[in-house]
């Protein structure tokens, strides 16, 4: 069965609004109603609508306003076509501005109507999706991936947790998302972001706000984090923040702020370890190579290119750019095998990570929760173990795939949805 495309229409005249509706319906549209701008908030946010017909003057907000607000917030994903009988040249000069697809005047002829909205439509489907760089993790089928999973997240604004070992490249991966010419703020820990968290809101406005270690914030510095998670649409701030700690068992061991863990958790993303994506350590090298100057890599023999392709990195591309810093800052004209054997030491394949353990608290939530509580540590220590392969997550918890990404949608952990038609 196809679901109807969605339309709200947003007017403060009650014949207005059911000759709209009357028109639209015929049509095939679903329609729904609002009669003034806190009603079309409401809406929009529980329905995302394809489109909005949206009245200039209203009781309580003007439509100008209300649709630079949703442009702030990172809302204006849907075309909003305005409506008013007695608006000026420059009003409607300035809703185009700020990102209304047209203007209609009432009274609304019925072919106009729908012509306008048959050409909004088609502009939304033919509109590119949101596309972003990743170029500096690599090239791989699992870099494609984790750009699909980073891609989706981009046409709403909600918070976004990069969750991982060290060293795996979230700076990137939050750079990635971060929209050029706009405010990016390094949030970091100290007074600042308990008492003023508003005032970083504000030079943030518009932009991007990047936590690299969420974990290491303090209990009240995590509390004013949730507290700024809250308002981030109203100041059109995304927020990024990134762990390198399982954040599902120190909320359950009282470690960790248990409301901003639950606000982060849904828009999880795991990034992989370059042991994942070996493809890619030959671009890398030479990419990091390339950074110290335009001769380096000759430097690197064949023999050499093939012990730092097959060595482990524990450390990720932090201790790859460390050891390769370490080769080329040195006064050696030709690195040999026993240089670099020297500076990896006894770099060994990192253990298997220590399976979470359930705190005395666990056992005092209602079932139901706990059974959640544990479904998502389980998964999210799942996928970070498979470096969030699919076909191996699914075997190693015993499930079909698509039971899998039931449980996992269900759970709201972010996974690797190209894979779903392997």
């Amino acid at each position: 069965m196809i679901t109807p495309t969605e339309i709200l229409v947003v007017d403060d005249e009650v014949g207005i609004r059911e000759l709209l509706s009357e028109i639209l319906e015929d049509e095939g549209f679903q329609v729904r109603l609002a009669e003034n701008a806190q009603a079309a908030r409401e809406l929009r946010a529980k329905h995302n609508p394809a489109l909005v017909l949206l009245d200039i003057w209203m009781p309580d907000s003007d439509g100008v306003t209300l649709l630079k607000e949703w442009k702030l917030a990172g809302q204006l994903t849907m075309p909003v076509v305005m409506l008013s009988g007695h608006a000026t040249i420059e009003t409607a000069v300035e809703a185009t501005r700020i990102g209304a697809f047209d203007f209609l005047e009432k009274p609304i002829g019925l072919q106009k109507l729908l012509a306008t909205v048959q050409r909004a439509l088609k502009h939304v489907r033919a509109k590119p999706k949101a596309s972003i760089d990743l170029s500096e993790l690599g090239a791989s089928a699992v870099i494609v991936e984790l750009r699909g999973r980073l891609e989706a997240l981009m046409s709403d604004l909600r918070p976004i947790l990069l969750t991982g070992e060290v060293g795996v490249g979230f700076t990137e991966c939050a750079r990635a998302l971060h929209e050029p010419n706009t405010p990016w703020i390094l949030l970091e820990s100290g007074q600042r972001l308990i008492s003023n968290p508003l005032e970083i809101l504000e030079s943030a406005r518009g932009g991007t706000l990047f936590c690299s270690e969420v974990a290491l914030l303090s209990r009240s510095e995590q509390r004013s984090l949730a507290f700024m998670l809250g308002k981030m649409t109203h100041y059109g701030v995304r927020i990024v923040c990134a762990s390198s700690e399982p954040l599902g068992q120190l909320s359950g061991e009282g470690r960790f702020d248990p409301a901003l863990y639950s606000a982060l958790s849904a828009t999880t993303v795991v990034v992989p370890p370059l042991r994942a994506r070996r493809a890619d350590l030959s671009g890398l090298i030479e990419r990091c190579a390339l950074a110290f100057s335009l001769d380096a890599p000759t430097r690197l023999t064949p023999d050499v290119r093939a012990l730092l392709e097959a060595a482990p990195w524990p450390g990720n591309l932090i201790q790859l750019q460390s050891v390769l810093s370490s080769l080329l800052l040195s006064n050696n004209d030709t690195i040999t095998i026993d240089h670099l054997q020297a500076i990896l030491g006894d770099l060994q394949e990192p253990s298997a990570p220590q399976l979470p353990q359930l705190p005395p608290e666990f056992f005092e939530l209602p079932l139901r929760e706990a059974r959640e509580a544990f479904e998502r540590v389980y998964f999210e220590n799942l996928l970070g173990r498979e470096s969030s392969n699919m076909s191996r997550v699914a075997d190693k918890a015993g499930l079909e795939r698509t039971h899998l990404y039931r449980k996992l949608k269900q759970l709201n952990i972010r996974f690797p949805r190209r894979a779903s038609a392997e």
